[in-house]
């Protein structure tokens, strides 16, 4: 059985950081494409980075390009979202979700973790 356990979320004022934890369980790791989605009440979901867990190489929403940072430890089984410079706007329930082939068509998902920031 596949697993995604978010964990990290909290509350946080304006301009401070946060930093979240995708574990993952019963997958190959190195196989999937990791990502982290948010969505904040009344508004769609939507994605907001993703890493190749075999390579490293990483995608970005726009918005949270140079605020943001996705890695991996793939001895942990683990992505990170660490999240800088944080603005209200970003507040929303986050959630991991594991893609074998891509960045766009995931496959599972984790139970989410509400991140707060307060203005």
């Amino acid at each position: 059985e596949v697993r995604l356990v978010e964990s990290g979320g909290g509350l946080v004022q304006a301009g401070g950081s946060l930093g979240l934890s995708c574990a993952a369980s019963g997958l190959t790791f190195d196989d999937y494409r990791i990502g982290w989605f948010r969505q904040a009440p009344g508004k769609e979901r939507e994605g907001v980075s993703c890493i190749s867990t075999n390579d490293g190489s990483t995608l970005y929403k726009e918005s949270v390009k140079g605020r943001f940072t996705i890695s991996s430890d793939n001895a942990k089984n683990t992505v990170y979202l660490q999240m800088n410079s944080l603005k209200p706007e970003d507040t929303a329930v986050y959630y991991c979700a594991a893609d074998q082939y891509a960045c766009d068509n995931f496959d599972y998902w984790g139970q989410g973790t509400q991140v707060t920031v307060s203005s």
